[in-house]
């Protein structure tokens, strides 16, 4: 980056460690959904590393990392549905048997 120029606080990309296309995957699927993302995609720089890079372009309504944020919080609330949905199914299931 040049020493007069700002930083763009609306592309970024982002690196997760530990982490694989699964999440990288839900992300994405979420950040696309945003009206405000004009560019999300991310990448695993090499199989053998466990580190996904993800990209978000805003249009420049929200930053990127509001984005990715918001993002996360879209996912955890689907997983936690998704739980208690799973959670009450096994219980019915189990005054069945």
């Amino acid at each position: 980056m040049a020493a007069d120029s700002a930083p763009d606080y609306y592309a970024t990309t982002f690196s997760v460690e530990d982490e694989d296309h699964t999440l990288a995957n839900s992300l994405r699927f979420f950040l696309n959904k945003n009206p405000h993302v004009a560019f999300c995609g991310y990448s695993m720089p090499h199989p053998s590393e466990e580190l996904v890079n993800i990209r978000v372009q805003t249009t420049g309504e929200i930053t990127s990392n509001q984005a990715l944020k918001t993002a996360c919080e879209d996912l955890k609330q689907v997983c936690s549905h998704m739980s208690s949905v799973l959670e009450s199914s096994i219980a019915k299931f189990e005054k069945r048997s």
